[in-house]
């Protein structure tokens, strides 16, 4: 055993003079790439003035991406090439930035889809005016690869640029779904500075009094397309978006004007019994629901195998109605949609049974309305599927109605969308959440899922309220602060005041 012991310790120490002696080149050697990436060079500048040379980039000396910026119709800042490159290496949707480059009048020999290299070594990365550019660019450093680039849009709103503007800054984006504020008046034009509201934040349209476009007529709501610089910081902090070119507008109607909006629901009571799940609503005029009935829908895709071809009206496990048929409510008034239960919290909750309730069902034991939605415990989902709410004008709705108001929240899986042909799924509406206009691609896009109708509130905290900020304009039908879900805590003994006063009008 003793001999054994030592030939292990001969061997371990041979093979360690072995490693000790091994040559350089047994080793795999790399050189670090000559280019840098905007993203990776912005996480470099930390304030002030930052000097460009290999050591200070990691090894780089280039940068190299897509021209967005465009000369022609007189609407860019002057003297600024502005760029956009992703990682070469991850998702080119996290690491997408923008660059510009101040090279005075050679700029604008460059239009939107020219593929660039430029040599940075011995320039200045810095802030003139609150726009982050490299200067000490000559125009000898910069080379033409190829023309013909699609550069990337991104569909992005204000408030999201706001919280993190050295994303968003000099890249291509579009602002969708705005309206100018305050109403444009009769003969106003582009010319100057606009501003824009996409219920989630404001923003300003700049365009040059020498702008081609200067002097068109502006229309009332639609997508705003451009390069944005961000100036300011927090409560301060300012977007300001250059159009290119008039073409980088296009209208889209405001949102219909709905009677009710979602504003609230409850997913998951404090109770092993089915039967007190409900919805919020908001009601946006007087209605009387006998001489004008409403549908109310709910969605729930947790363990779908197949796709919705019926849409709202597929019935069975995956959605279940109601009519409101019946009582009145008055302008600014919530009221409810749900089970027979009427308590606050599930079983020995408080009592909210003197509130408005429109439709109460006990969906444990009785079908959806018109037969549509098999008897459920689960009304509302709570699993990793996708799920959905939606309200429709009239009771007679069909695969092709469109929903006066729609959300959806949880998660991504459930084979809601196909898009065949043809496509099938959930049909939504223009509203804070989604659009049946897809900014990026100007083409329809009338369900859940389809082009940029993706969005979706996270599924409530256990035993919580999901309460909809949001301010609604009630005669124009926009909204003016999109909704946003607030968790609320509830316990046996809270209060309907509780639940209510998140979501509320103007006018």
């Amino acid at each position: 055993m003793k001999k054994t012991f030592k030939y292990i310790l001969l061997l371990t120490a041979v093979f360690a003079i072995a490693v000790g002696c091994k040559r350089d080149d047994d080793y795999i050697k790399s050189e670090p790439s000559t280019f840098i990436s905007n993203f990776d060079l912005k996480k470099l500048y930390k304030g002030g003035e930052l000097q460009l040379n290999p050591s200070a980039m990691n090894g780089a000396t280039s940068i190299k991406g897509v021209v967005i910026s465009d000369f022609r119709a007189g609407n860019s800042p002057a003297g600024l090439l502005i760029m956009q490159n992703s990682r070469l290496a991850g998702n080119g949707i996290d690491s997408l930035r923008g660059m510009a480059f101040n090279i005075g009048a050679e700029a604008t020999k460059y239009i939107p889809g020219d593929s660039i290299h430029v040599n940075i070594e011995g320039a200045t990365l810095k802030r003139v005016d609150g726009i982050l550019q490299i200067t000490g660019v000559p125009a000898t450093s910069i080379t033409k690869i190829a023309s013909g680039k699609t550069p990337k849009t991104l569909v992005v709103n204000t408030a999201r640029m706001l919280a993190a503007p050295s994303t968003f800054e000099s890249t291509l984006v579009t602002i969708a779904n705005s309206f100018y504020e305050p109403e444009i008046v009769a003969g106003a034009t582009y010319s100057g500075d606009k501003t824009i509201n996409d219920g989630y934040g404001k923003a300003t349209i700049h365009t040059e009094a020498a702008a081609t476009f200067a002097g068109s007529a502006l229309s009332p709501s639609g997508n705003f397309t451009g390069i944005p610089f961000i100036t300011g910081a927090g409560t301060t902090a300012e977007i300001k978006l250059w159009m290119r070119m008039e073409d980088d507008f296009v209208f889209v109607p405001l949102p219909k004007l709905s009677p009710v909006v979602i504003a609230g629901f409850l997913v998951d009571p404090n109770s092993t019994d089915g039967n007190y799940e409900y919805i919020q609503f908001l009601a946006t005029r007087d209605i009387n629901f006998a001489t004008t009935p409403f549908s109310v829908f709910t969605n729930n895709n947790a363990g779908a195998t197949t796709f919705p071809t019926q849409g709202w009206n597929t019935g069975g496990v995956r959605t279940y109605k109601f009519n409101l048929t019946s009582g009145t409510v008055a302008k600014g008034e919530y009221f409810y949609v749900g089970g027979a239960g009427k308590t606050i919290n599930g079983a020995n909750s408080t009592n909210i049974a003197s509130a408005k309730w429109i439709s109460s069902v006990n969906y444990t034991n009785t079908v959806g309305a018109n037969g549509i939605g098999a008897v459920t415990s689960n009304l509302l989902a709570n699993s990793g599927n996708v799920a959905g709410i939606a309200v429709f004008e009239g009771t007679a709705v069909t695969v092709t109605s469109t929903p006066l108001d729609v959300l959806f929240f949880g998660g991504a899986n459930g084979n809601f969308y196909s898009a065949g042909p043809p496509a099938v799924g959930y049909r939504i509406t223009i509203n804070d959440f989604y659009t049946t206009f897809n900014p990026s691609t100007r083409g329809s896009q009338l369900f859940y899922g389809a082009g940029t109708n993706t969005n979706r509130l996270a599924f409530p905290a256990a035993i919580s309220f999901a309460k909809l900020g949001g301010v609604y304009d009630a005669t124009s039908g926009r909204w003016v602060n999109g909704r946003a879900l607030t968790n609320v805590a509830l316990t046996a003994t809270s209060p309907i005041t509780a639940i209510e006063g998140g979501t509320s009008l103007v006018n």
